[in-house]
């Protein structure tokens, strides 16, 4: 009689739970070998939640929302509005607070617009767990795994839950995610210590750890908030290593709160010293500090990487890490593996042949068993044996009697089978030939047995050589006769007779060599890093076209030093035979060159190069654990799919470096003319609260960046974050600005003859109209009338200046100060606009001739 799901509780069972007998902890779960039943399941599901480590989403939103009052922008906003109450000005308090206010709504929609958006699309690659239910292996996400249920696992999978292991076979299991050891550590089922660490606890599967080697079947304890990963990670946070893109949005940050106090103090003092009303420039100076600022900057961030993922998606790349798309942009290397990605993936068997290089119908029948009995991860080797059956192969009297499962160790794979009536077992063992032929005293001959020496040796090497040469990938298999035995062991791999080879062929996609020459002129250079022979590596590259002349192979990375490497590295297109550490390392050396390095691979061996890599790339199908280190993942194995991807991500970086520079152009000149006027005028020449109105209405527009087209010469190169060309360009521009404010301020002064109010009201509408056209004309490279920029900036853009014109004629507008201008005055500030316009066009030309020599002249030194 099972206990109702209602009742069930994670506390029935012991806290240390790993002590406890397999059998009795199964009863202690209500549970069974062969795992629950739907309905138990499900009732699981609703008592436990979701096997997850997150917040609530209402606690989410709430939190977003709140965060958006943490900005020391907005403090000092609201700081502002506390000093205008407290000293009796309510009306501009309240108006302080509105824009706070709307800002701070504006900033978190669309913040929290784009994470549910990327929830969405990261929902479309969540992981899946194996497990039994009525008795049968399902799939089901892995969410869903509740304490009972009963999991296979296989090298390559993340662990979803905690639990304990059943039965295990050469399980070999990561823990470096929650203890930090490097090493893989061997499990086996049976009971440990009550008082067991958890690095001491051999027969206890943990969250967030992966399968090395080997497979296992394990029962769930606990899920959720209950594991010890969930443990660790609340006591500690995980920071992410801080990417390129958003180190330089701290440095510019770190640059605006410099100028921020500079303007502040200065102009604060300089006021007091005129004998100013002190909150008056108090409210003046913090006013001019905040709008200096580009305040929407996270949101406009948030929302063109939201765009740029979705964009992406739509082109076949899901991107789990926002800031890896700035990166993808950035990327001027590309290492990867040659299967799947440079060839067809589709490998087929192409030949199974003696040692004499002879077809070999025993050869094809201890390939196939060993194929379609081995019960470790998938691969495309082993599916490719299986579709190449013949109808003269006959394994049906075979029978499994155990196996060696593959490990990256030792390169090979061992099934045993054995025959009804017959009182030995045979290993059949197949892999790399080089280590199957270390496991080999002997070579199958003319159907007899010699030993192995020497000269075989070097026969079967050059055979290999040749056919990989010729492009072909060459197992080896070997085999063995045992008296019966219950179990084997790796140890049993010795004293084989090498039996023969298994030929594949895996050609080169269609259309490869274009894509590769398109990559290099996107500025991209592809470099092979592979496990494969040398020899197949180079064949393969000079067929699609890449340099193929200098190969570094694995032995030789082996001998080098970590100096040495780095000084080798980047003079070689090919490193072969390659270990997965040996990745790692090579990524590693070509960043120290200032490389951006991008990585894509499938495999549990790519999970340390996906890590060290800028980007991590992985495909659909991979592993879990290469699916978990990557930053994007690839719905297609196909670098015109990442292509794509390549030219989204420089769009979406373009698109953000055009707010960047157009707005802090725009402020600074507005600052610095501001600043001046207010030590030359007898008032203030913007109000508080209309230089925040006019702060927050410039930047709606710039909303709608995220949507903009980006000119074809924005995505040929990889873009960089550079702080000095922001710099350069808000200086050039800004001064721009601030002369043809010194023209509106001469016009509306000494032609216009302006009171306090008319000439607060000129400017305003002036400097907003202004900032509002430049974007049209500084967002291109080329003649803004030969870059057309997208509807949606356009027509925010035209509202909003429609809205400027309309602003001192509008009823209540007096509340900030404004008053309406006379037509004379209105048709002045246009044409001082047109002609600001025109200067900036010419500016624009000249800065940009000007940068593109600098750069030339950089790149000759």
């Amino acid at each position: 009689m099972h206990m109702q799901p209602e009742t069930f509780s994670p506390k029935t069972v012991d806290a240390a739970y790993w002590s406890i007998p397999a059998d009795t902890l199964l009863t202690g779960l209500e549970s069974r070998a062969d795992g629950l039943s739907s309905d138990e399941a499900t009732a699981r599901l609703a008592a436990f939640g979701d096997n997850a480590i997150h917040a609530r989403r209402g606690a989410s939103a709430i939190a977003a929302f709140l965060r958006q009052f943490r900005s020391p922008l907005v403090l000092i906003l609201i700081f502002a509005a506390g000093v205008s109450a407290v000293v009796g000005e309510g009306s501009e308090a309240a108006i302080i607070a509105v824009i706070v206010l709307a800002s701070c709504i504006l900033s978190f929609t669309q913040e929290y617009g784009a994470s549910r958006a990327m929830e969405a699309l990261t929902a479309r690659i969540g992981r899946k767990a194996l497990v039994l239910r009525d008795g049968r292996e399902t799939s089901i996400s892995v969410e869903e795994v509740v304490p009972g249920d009963i999991v296979r696992l296989s090298a390559g999978n993340l662990i979803p839950a905690d639990g304990i292991f059943l039965e295990t076979r050469e399980l070999n299991v990561s823990e470096a995610a929650l203890t930090g050891e490097t090493f893989p550590v061997v499990k086996t089922a049976g009971v440990c210590p009550p008082a067991a660490t958890v690095s001491q606890r051999t027969n206890t599967a943990f969250t967030g750890t992966s399968v090395r080697s080997g497979t296992a079947t394990m029962a769930v304890v606990k899920t959720g908030g209950q594991t010890e990963f969930a443990a660790i990670a609340a006591a500690i946070a995980h920071v992410a290593p801080e990417t390129e893109f958003a180190r330089g949005i701290r440095r510019f940050g770190y640059l605006m709160t410099k100028i921020m106090l500079v303007i502040v103090i200065l102009v604060f003092f300089a006021n007091l010293l005129l004998h100013r009303p002190a909150v008056d420039s108090l409210l003046f100076s913090l006013a001019l500090a905040v709008g200096l600022t580009p305040e929407l900057l996270p949101a406009i961030i948030s929302v063109t990487l939201a765009r740029g993922a979705r964009t992406m998606a739509a082109n076949g790349v899901i991107v789990r890490r926002l800031e890896a798309i700035e990166n993808l942009g950035s990327m001027d290397i590309l290492c990867t593996d040659k299967t799947g990605t440079l060839t067809e993936g589709v490998i087929h068997l192409d030949a199974c042949l003696d040692v004499a290089g002879a077809e070999a119908q025993e050869v094809r029948l201890w390939a196939l068993l060993n194929a379609t009995l081995q019960t470790g991860m998938a691969n495309p080797l082993d599916e490719a044996i299986a579709a190449g059956k013949r109808p003269e192969d006959d394994p049906a009297g075979y029978i499994k009697a155990d196996e060696i499962p593959y490990d990256f160790i030792r390169k090979r794979l061992s099934v045993v089978v054995r025959r009804p009536g017959e009182a030995e077992d045979l290993v059949i063992c197949k892999g790399a030939v080089q280590t199957v032929v270390a496991a080999c005293s002997s070579v199958m001959e003319a159907g007899a047995t010699v030993p192995l020496d020497e000269v075989q040796a070097a026969r079967i090497d050059e055979t290999v050589r040749a056919w990989s040469g010729k492009g072909y990938r060459v197992l080896g298999l070997a085999v063995r006769r045992f008296a019966r035995k219950d179990a084997y062991r790796a140890e049993d791999e010795a004293g084989l007779a090498f039996a023969g080879f298994l030929l594949f062929l895996d050609p080169p996609k269609a259309g490869m060599a274009e894509t590769l020459k398109a990559m290099t002129a996107r500025g991209i250079r592809v470099k092979v890093i592979t496990g494969d022979n040398r020899h197949v590596a180079a064949h393969l590259a000079e067929i699609v076209g890449l340099p193929h002349r200098r190969i570094l192979t694995g032995e030789e990375v082996h001998s080098l030093t970590k100096e040495a490497l780095v000084r080798r590295v980047t003079q070689n297109d090919i490193f072969a035979e390659i270990d997965p550490n040996q990745k790692e390392r090579i990524i590693a050396a070509l960043r120290v060159h200032g490389h951006v390095v991008g990585y894509l691979g499938d495999g549990i061996n790519d999970a340390p190069a996906l890590h060290e890599a800028d980007v991590g790339i992985s495909v659909d199908g991979a592993v879990d654990v290469a699916r978990e280190a990557a930053d994007m993942i690839l719905l297609q194995r196909d670098l015109g799919v990442l292509l794509r991807g390549v030219d989204d991500g420089r769009k979406t970086f373009a698109n953000t470096m055009k707010y960047i520079s157009i707005t802090t152009s725009a402020n600074f000149g507005n600052m610095v003319s501001m600043a001046f006027a207010s030590l030359a005028l007898p008032f203030l020449p913007l109000l508080a609260p209309q230089i925040l109105l006019n702060n927050f209405l410039a930047d709606m527009p710039s909303l709608a960046i995220a949507t903009d087209n980006v000119d074809p010469d924005q995505v040929r190169t990889p873009r960089r974050w550079d702080i000095a060309f922001v710099c350069r360009f808000m200086v050039t521009f800004g001064l721009v600005s601030s002369l043809f404010d010194f023209v509106t301020f001469a016009f509306l002064l000494f032609v216009a003859k302006a009171t306090a109010e008319l000439f607060q009201t000129g400017w305003f509408v002036e400097s907003l109209i202004t900032q509002l056209a430049i974007v049209l004309v500084v967002r291109t490279r080329v003649s803004f009338w030969r870059s057309r920029p997208s509807k949606l900036l356009s027509g925010l853009t035209l509202v909003i200046g429609l809205l400027a014109l309309a602003i001192p004629y509008l009823p209540g507008v007096g509340w900030f100060g404004f008053v309406a201008l006379p037509s004379p005055v209105l048709g002045g500030l246009v044409t001082i606009t047109f002609a600001y316009l025109a200067a900036s066009e010419t500016a624009k030309h000249w800065f940009f001739a000007h940068e593109r020599h600098h750069g030339n002249a950089k790149r000759s030194l």
